[in-house]
C-alpha cells in the first residue's frame, strides 16, 4: 500500500525531496544479528549492498561483499559453511540463472536464504525462482533501500503488521517541553489510534513521565538497564506500568541515590525486547549528548525534535538534524515542531524564519498556553483530558498520525497480486 503524508498544521510537505518509499512512510523493521554475503557482478550493485550494510537497520548484521556472481558463490561454499543470507547478482538469462542456482543448492546449508538480483522482468522466471526456494527476486538496478528491505523482510512475517516502531522525541534545548510533547503524542497514539504503545522515560534522574501520567510504579527502566542479563519479554512486561488500555509506561526512577552513566549499547537489549512485542515505543530522550543518546536517536524509526523559537534552539536544532540526516541517509529526515510560541514580551524567531534556516517546515507550531499545560501537569493529565476539543490536542493527534505512518490516503485497495505487482513496480 502506498502511503501519502498529510500536511499538518502550518507544515508544507516535509518529505517532498525524499525517495518515494521513504517519503511514503514505509516501516522496515531491523534485521537481527545475521551474516549476509553478497556475490555481485556489477560495481553498482556492490555499491548498493555496501551502503545497505551501513544502514542502521542492518547495523547488527555482518555484511561481506565479493565479486563474481553465482559462479564465485558456488566455488566459495564448496568447502565452507554458508551464511544466513546470500545475495546473488545474475546478469545472465533465465535458464542460466536457474542452472547456477541449482549448482548453489548443492553446496548450500539448510536454512540459508537466497536473494537474487537479476535484470529479467518475467513472471515465469519469478515463479521458478520461488519454486526453487529463492526468498526474494530484485530487478536491477537496485538501490540501498531495496537491499535493506529485502534482507530485513526475510526475518519478519509477511502476514503480520510491522511491530516495534520506535519514535524518539528530543528537545533542541533544555526546558522546551519535549517530554510534555512526547507524553501527549504517546497518549494520542494509544487513545486515538488504538495502537498499543509504551512510553520509555530515559531521563533516569529527573524524568517526569510518572508525574504526567499520575503513576508511581515501583519498577521501571532502571531495573532493566542495570540487569541486562535478565532481560526478556516477560521481565520487561513486569516493569511496565499500565496507564490506559493501550498505553504503558516504562518509568524513570527520578531519584539521585546513584549516578546514571551508561555505555552506548546500554539500552539495546531493553529496546529489542520492547520492539518484539509492542507496536509503538515512544522514547522520551533527555537533553544530553552521550554515546547512548546518539545511538538511540540514530537507531529510531522516526525522530521528532522539539524547539522553542529562539537563537539557541535554532542552532541546536539545525546541528542535531544535520548530524542525524548524515548518519541516516536512507531514512526520512528528522521532523521538528515548535513549542511555547507566543510568550508575551519575549522576542522570538518567527516560524517562517525558523523554517528557512532549517530548510524544512515544522510539523506543528504549538502556542504558549500556560493555563492549559499547567493544569494538565499539576493534575497528572494529558492536554486532551483537560480540553478534548482544544486546537493543541488536535496538534498532538496530528503528530501521532504522522509519526506512526497513519497519515495516509484512505480507500487504497489491495489484492492477492499486490506483493507480485509491488516487486515489479520497484523495477520501474
Amino acid at each position: 500500500m502506498i502511503k501519502n503524508a498529510q500536511q499538518v498544521a502550518v507544515a508544507d510537505d516535509p518529505m517532498q525531496l525524499l525517495p518515494a518509499d521513504i517519503a511514503n512512510g514505509e516501516h522496515i523493521a531491523p534485521a537481527p544479528r545475521v551474516s549476509v554475503q553478497a556475490f555481485c557482478e556489477t560495481v553498482e550493485t556492490a555499491a548498493a549492498v555496501q551502503a545497505a550494510g551501513e544502514d542502521r537497520r542492518l547495523s547488527k548484521a555482518h555484511v561481506k561483499i565479493q565479486m563474481g556472481g553465482a559462479v564465485a558463490a558456488v566455488e566459495a561454499y564448496r568447502s565452507s559453511p554458508t551464511p544466513n543470507v546470500i545475495v546473488i547478482e545474475a546478469e545472465s538469462r533465465g535458464n542460466d540463472i536457474l542452472g547456477r542456482l541449482d549448482q548453489l543448492a548443492e553446496v548450500c546449508d539448510a536454512g540459508t536464504r537466497v536473494i537474487v538480483v537479476g535484470r529479467i522482468n518475467d513472471v515465469t522466471l519469478y515463479r521458478e525462482l520461488k519454486r526453487r526456494g529463492v526468498s526474494d527476486y530484485l530487478i536491477a538496478p537496485v538501490g540501498t533501500v531495496d537491499i535493506v528491505r529485502s534482507v530485513c523482510g526475510l526475518f519478519t512475517s509477511n502476514d503480520a503488521k510491522p511491530v516495534g516502531r520506535i519514535i524518539a522525541v528530543v528537545g533542541a534545548k533544555g526546558g522546551v517541553g519535549a517530554s510534555t510533547v512526547a507524553h501527549n503524542v504517546a497518549w494520542a497514539i494509544a487513545r486515538d489510534l488504538s495502537l498499543d504503545s509504551v512510553v520509555t522515560d530515559l531521563d533516569l534522574a529527573f524524568g517526569t513521565a510518572g508525574l504526567d501520567y499520575n503513576q508511581d510504579p515501583p519498577q521501571g527502566i532502571a531495573d532493566a538497564v542495570f540487569s541486562p542479563d535478565r532481560i526478556d519479554t516477560a521481565f520487561v512486561d513486569r516493569l511496565l506500568s499500565k496507564c490506559t488500555d493501550h498505553l504503558s509506561l516504562l518509568a524513570a526512577p527520578a531519584t539521585l541515590e546513584r549516578v546514571y552513566d551508561f555505555g552506548p549499547e546500554a539500552f539495546d537489549s531493553t529496546l529489542d525486547s520492547l520492539r518484539s512485542s509492542i507496536p509503538c515505543v515512544v522514547l522520551d530522550v533527555p537533553h544530553i549528548w552521550s554515546g547512548w543518546t546518539k545511538r538511540l536517536l540514530i537507531g529510531a524509526d522516526d525522530i521528532l525534535v522539539v524547539a522553542s523559537p529562539d537563537l539557541a534552539n535554532l542552532r541546536n536544532a539545525k546541528n542535531l538534524i544535520d548530524l542525524l540526516r548524515l548518519a541516516r541517509p536512507n531514512d526520512r529526515r528528522p521532523y521538528y515542531c515548535l513549542n511555547q510560541v507566543g510568550v508575551p514580551k519575549r522576542p522570538e524567531i518567527s516560524p517562517p524564519d525558523f523554517a528557512k534556516a532549517l530548510e524544512d517546515q515544522p510539523l506543528v507550531v504549538i502556542p504558549f498556553e500556560p493555563q492549559l499545560f499547567g493544569t494538565a501537569a499539576n493534575n497528572g493529565q494529558m492536554v486532551a483530558e483537560v480540553s478534548a476539543n482544544h486546537k493543541t490536542a488536535d496538534m498532538f493527534r496530528s503528530l501521532a498520525q504522522v509519526l506512526t505512518g497513519r497519515a495516509e490516503a484512505k480507500g487504497k485497495s489491495s489484492s492477492l497480486l499486490s506483493p507480485l505487482l509491488a516487486m515489479f513496480k520497484r523495477s520501474a
